[in-house]
């Protein structure tokens, strides 16, 4: 079994709240088909989503902290998406 390590910044803790970056040449679409919201990217974009997450999951990150998606811009879609921690 291949292991991965990606490394995620620490939360910040000046308050700004976590930072979110992206792998060279990502590629993320976010569309819904037949009633199914699908995700599809490139191994640069799957990445990068990884890290994201990881980066909310966190100790220290606060409930509501998020990365906002922007259709057009981070993601090619019609609407945005919003990766937030509960």
């Amino acid at each position: 079994m291949t292991q991965w390590l990606i490394e995620v910044d620490p939360p910040s803790t000046r308050g700004a709240g976590p930072t979110f970056g992206w792998d060279d040449g990502y590629e993320i679409s976010v569309g819904v088909e037949a009633g199914e919201v699908v995700v599809a990217a490139n191994r640069e974009g799957l990445i990068s989503l990884a890290r994201h997450l990881l980066t909310l999951a966190q100790e220290g990150v606060s409930p509501g902290a998020h990365v906002h998606l922007t259709a057009g811009q981070e993601i090619d879609s019609s609407s945005d998406l919003i990766l937030e921690r509960h």
